[in-house]
């Protein structure tokens, strides 16, 4: 029988995903790949909205009201490389959280539907 649970209440809610999403920017900011896209970022508003959106896509109460993803990351000329640096580190945050492989993949899939509207913007 599957479980009509969602990723977000399975990982906890809103208050786990912040950890996640937390621990998601200590490993984005230590990385050069990626961390001069964050180097004007006011990072407790890019974690706050972050935890919103990664709630939302995971099944959690709409509460994200920010820009749309291509909106978000125009002008950025973020690339494939760019992306899979950030997917690494979230797959990484989860696992250091206890999330299962399967639900990791699931994660990750569910933001590599947004990819069209993140790079080459």
């Amino acid at each position: 029988m599957q479980s009509t649970e969602s990723l977000y209440q399975k990982l906890g809610g809103e208050e786990a995903i912040g950890k996640v999403v937390d621990y998601f920017y200590e490993l984005v900011l230590a990385d050069e790949t990626v961390n001069g896209f964050f180097k004007n970022t006011d990072m407790n508003k890019q974690r706050k909205h972050q935890t919103k959106f990664i709630s939302f896509a995971l099944g959690g109460p709409n509460q994200y009201s920010g820009l749309s993803m291509a909106k978000a990351h125009t002008g950025m000329n973020l690339q494939d490389v760019h992306f899979a640096a950030i997917a690494k580190h979230l797959s990484a945050a989860l696992a250091h959280f206890g999330v299962g492989q399967g639900d990791i993949d699931s994660v990750i899939a569910h933001v590599a539907t947004l990819k069209d509207d993140i790079l080459h913007k």
